[in-house]
């Protein structure tokens, strides 16, 4: 009776999900235009190399802690099942 109830709450939380990504997306222009002045003026004062490399350092900065933010969402799901089954064991000594 459980696994019915989690298989419902499912879609809802993908559709959730979807949900915060679109209004994320949907967000006012201006919002994404926050940066800093000294970067701008040295990025407009610049040649393409120089744009070229900023992208690149940009791009460097961001793949690591996003890789590392999913690996960390991967393993709390696959491992959350762990929690749940020691709970669920009658024999448990636990106070808990």
């Amino acid at each position: 009776m459980l696994k019915g109830k989690m298989r419902v709450e499912r879609p809802f939380l993908l559709i959730s999900i979807a949900l915060v990504g679109l209004a994320m997306l949907a967000a006012p222009l201006p919002a994404y235009s926050q940066s800093c002045a000294l970067c701008y003026t040295q990025a407009a004062s610049s040649g393409a190399r120089m744009i070229q490399a900023l992208r690149s350092g940009i791009l460097i900065l961001i793949v690591p802690p996003t890789f590392m933010s999913v690996g960390m969402i991967f393993i709390v799901y696959r491992k959350r099942n762990q929690c749940r089954q020691a709970d669920d064991a009658p024999d448990s000594d636990h106070p808990w």
